[in-house]
């Protein structure tokens, strides 16, 4: 199905490499945004509603690398 704009990959390994690529942006744009979140003081709950994911999987998904990079989400009270 034609985006606007967008130009559609001719044949399966171009369509392929698309999905691939797009999947990879979309990584790269939740890491940021995950991050972006907790620096901002939004807990892992919060994280999680925004995705539409549970805290446990944003947690698993994101805690390691966040902690690394220093930033950590506020603690519940």
């Amino acid at each position: 199905m034609p985006v606007d704009d967008v130009p559609v990959p001719q044949g399966p390994a171009d369509a392929l490499a698309a999905v691939v690529a797009l999947r990879r942006r979309a990584d790269q744009m939740e890491d940021a945004a995950v991050e972006q979140a907790v620096r901002a003081g939004w807990g892992w709950p919060q994280v999680a509603e925004a995705l539409g994911v549970t805290r446990q999987a944003v947690h698993k998904k994101h805690a390691k690398r966040l902690i690394a990079a220093g930033a950590t989400p506020r603690r519940r009270r």
